[in-house]
């Protein structure tokens, strides 16, 4: 079921009108009509969702949860679910020693056949905040480059990022094969403008005159100049007079699909 055919189904159980709700949490009839028929373009914001969550009485937090993980493009979205299931089956696992009460040695050698990693199990991580996917962009050459002119932090895709939570943090996939073996082509990578720039560092790059952009890595060389460089031998470098440069964001998380 989708997110709104979720509130949809609760709004009716409650016996609220489009009109009541649309009232008490300040958004129009027509813009909540359409999160309920499921024509909305992009998922609602946060704000108007704990609204929801609070005049239809769900759990708080499940309507967010529902509306991030639709965002999610598929294949990331089928991984975090993956995940999930293999989280449950370790709360189940773990919830079965409590109930043996097994001492020390026993659980010792549980750990060691079941191959859990007690620190990484137990490590819990921010929820972060879903990153837009604005485009694509070329690893290697500068191209041509169109963020299809969304607002920031808007756009078709998202991906969610465990404790990142720069406002102004983006997406892109990677096209081309000039930034491998480490980046290839389809990866998704996260980029901070909040993360400092080193030398050696691999950065999306904007350009002036001509407007293009490029992911390299970035090397500082005199007179400021920038080597954008790609890490597959087969590219060349480039050399660029910083005055060109209008944007150095630092790549931070990379998806990939395995």
């Amino acid at each position: 079921m989708s997110l709104g055919q979720i509130i949809r189904k609760r709004r009716e159980q409650l016996r609220l009108t489009l009109d009541e709700v649309s009232s008490r949490i300040g958004f129009s009839k027509p813009y909540l009509s359409t999160i309920e028929t499921d024509k909305v373009k992009n998922p609602p914001g946060d704000g108007l969702l704990r609204k929801l969550e609070k005049i239809l009485e769900f759990e708080p937090g499940l309507l967010l949860h529902i509306a991030h993980m639709e965002g999610l493009p598929s294949d990331i979205r089928q991984g975090y679910e993956s995940a999930e299931a293999e989280n449950q089956k370790l709360r189940r696992f773990i919830k079965n020693l409590k109930l043996r009460k097994s001492d020390a040695t026993q659980l010792t050698k549980i750990l060691s056949r079941s191959k859990l990693d007690v620190k990484q199990a137990g490590a819990s991580l921010a929820a972060g905040r879903l990153v837009p996917v604005i485009n694509k962009v070329s690893a290697g050459y500068p191209s041509d480059f169109n963020d299809l002119d969304y607002p920031v932090g808007i756009a078709d895709d998202y991906v969610r990022c465990p404790d990142l939570h720069d406002a102004n943090a983006f997406a892109v996939r990677v096209v081309g094969d000039s930034m491998e073996p480490k980046f290839r082509e389809g990866d998704i990578v996260i980029f901070s403008p909040a993360a400092e720039v080193s030398n050696g560092d691999d950065c999306f790059i904007r350009i002036a005159e001509p407007h293009e952009t490029a992911f390299n890595s970035v090397f500082f060389e005199p007179n400021n100049k920038f080597r954008l460089q790609p890490r597959n031998e087969k590219h060349s470098p480039i050399i660029i007079d910083g005055k060109r440069i209008n944007g150095l964001y630092r790549a931070i998380i990379k998806y990939e699909k395995l």
